[in-house]
């Protein structure tokens, strides 16, 4: 997604968007691209820093864009939240792989913010293969009067200095520069699906189908392999690990989900590798809706602990599920994104559309979850009052103060007005990227090239 530097314009709308007693009243401030763009700009995750702040999202050209968040102006009070431009970078180059004849894309697979320390920020993004530590500060002064060199940053001749001079810091026009402090790489045999900031903050790991692997934020070149599911002979290979995150309090616990439909959690203080899991969450497959395609669309695309870290949701194709970490028996609750497609699983296969890894967040209170769906639908679920509602983020829907409904998707019968047949969708729309501000209902939707942040209602 371009831009900066008159890549792109953005436009930016209000909407009323009023979701169901079960969600919240929010505004729609939306930024989307009114240029036709290719495939490079399509974003490919979306992560707020632990503050809500900065929002970023990373693409497949490799591009990082970051978002700062508008401060609160007496004059014009109903800015707040809205989302600018704050920082551009190309965090990823293609890169090409010698000895195994395998070229490497610049597409950025996941995006983590470290806790900030400091005035700058930190993030680590990947890619395939490589994942890069970059620091995102500020600078509004610069150095003069040096004794060394001129003003225009010639070495002088050290036999015509004859007075010493004090350097002083003049200001100057705000500069955002990100640089990369950190490379990871060189420790994947296979595709880095997802990384996650340990509790300790001194540590990750990196995630591909299957090896995890433990690394210290200040090394690069040494890193812990903590869990390997390769068979000696791949041909007995029967499933591949798909996502993994750190307990959000126990730095010790994280999870990893497969492709199979199970969960496992393991314990770092009972071995260095962690190949014999302490729990596995698992739900036993009814024999009567077994088909062709259970095994795919059993697999999982994500993994989320809540914030207090009692709770694991899991999405895979149709299902959003959540677990209690102290009851491995079956999920305490599932929610049908879209069990209309379930008719449609044989046409879905065939454009690989049944395959596609949709994300899943929690709010800041762990009382809601939101995942996507197609045609540029997004799914909530309240868990509390069992409600859920399908919204549409779409540039159609984008203009200034209209109100965003509710959709309806039709299956079979009659049709009402305000109602999509299943046959109608779009499935080159979807909605895979989703985020969560940590601490107000501000959420950031991806679809396709185009990022769409919904917020509370500003009065």
């Amino acid at each position: 997604m371009q831009c900066v530097k008159n890549l792109c314009r953005f436009g930016s709308g209000s909407l009323h968007v009023h979701v169901p007693s079960c969600m919240f009243w929010c505004t729609l401030k939306v930024r989307c691209q009114v240029r036709s763009v290719l495939s490079p700009d399509i974003i490919s995750t979306v992560e707020f820093n632990s503050t809500g702040e900065l929002l970023a999202t990373g693409d497949q050209g490799g591009r990082v864009v970051v978002f700062q968040r508008e401060q609160e102006s007496k004059n014009q009070p109903h800015r707040r939240g809205e989302y600018n431009v704050y920082s551009t970078f190309q965090s990823h180059e293609p890169e090409f792989d010698y000895l195994k004849s395998l070229e490497i894309e610049e597409k950025i697979n996941k995006i983590r913010w470290l806790p900030q320390q400091n005035a700058a920020y930190f993030l680590l993004s990947t890619n395939d293969k490589t994942v890069k530590l970059w620091k995102i500060s500020e600078r509004d002064k610069r150095p003069e009067g040096y004794n060394l060199k001129d003003e225009e940053g010639r070495i002088r001749d050290p036999t015509t200095i004859t007075t010493l001079r004090v350097p002083v810091l003049r200001p100057m026009d705000l500069m955002v520069e990100a640089t990369p402090r950190r490379i990871f790489s060189n420790a994947h045999t296979y595709h880095i699906n997802s990384i996650s900031v340990n509790s300790d903050n001194e540590t990750y790991m990196s995630t591909d189908d299957l090896r995890i692997n433990l690394w210290n934020l200040e090394i690069t070149n040494r890193s812990f392999n903590i869990v390997d599911i390769k068979p000696a002979n791949m041909e007995e290979l029967t499933e591949v690990i798909t996502a993994a995150e750190f307990h959000p309090n126990q730095c010790n616990t994280f999870v990893y989900s497969s492709s199979k439909g199970s969960i496992r959690l393991c314990d770092m203080r009972t071995s260095a590798l962690c190949d014999n899991h302490s729990k596995l969450f698992e739900e036993p497959e009814d024999p009567s809706n077994r088909s062709f395609f259970s095994e795919i669309i059993s697999s999982i695309s994500d993994v989320k602990f809540s914030h207090s870290g009692r709770y694991l949701m899991t999405r895979d194709y149709l299902t959003v599920k959540v677990w209690d970490i102290n009851m491995e028996s079956k999920p305490l609750e599932t929610y049908q994104v879209h069990d209309y497609l379930r008719s449609k699983l044989c046409s879905l296969y065939e454009n690989d559309c049944i395959f596609d890894k949709f994300e899943c967040v929690w709010n800041g209170t762990d009382s809601v979850l939101m995942t996507g769906s197609y045609n540029n639908f997004f799914r909530m679920f309240d868990r509390n009052t069992k409600r859920d509602v399908t919204l549409e983020a779409s540039r159609e829907n984008s203009k200034p103060r209209a109100i965003l409904k509710p959709r309806k998707v039709c299956v079979g019968g009659k049709r009402r007005k305000d109602e999509i047949s299943v046959d109608s969708l779009d499935f080159s729309k979807k909605i895979l990227h989703t985020a969560w501000h940590p601490n107000e209902n501000i959420i950031a939707v991806a679809a396709t090239n185009n990022l769409y942040i919904f917020q509370d209602k500003v009065n």
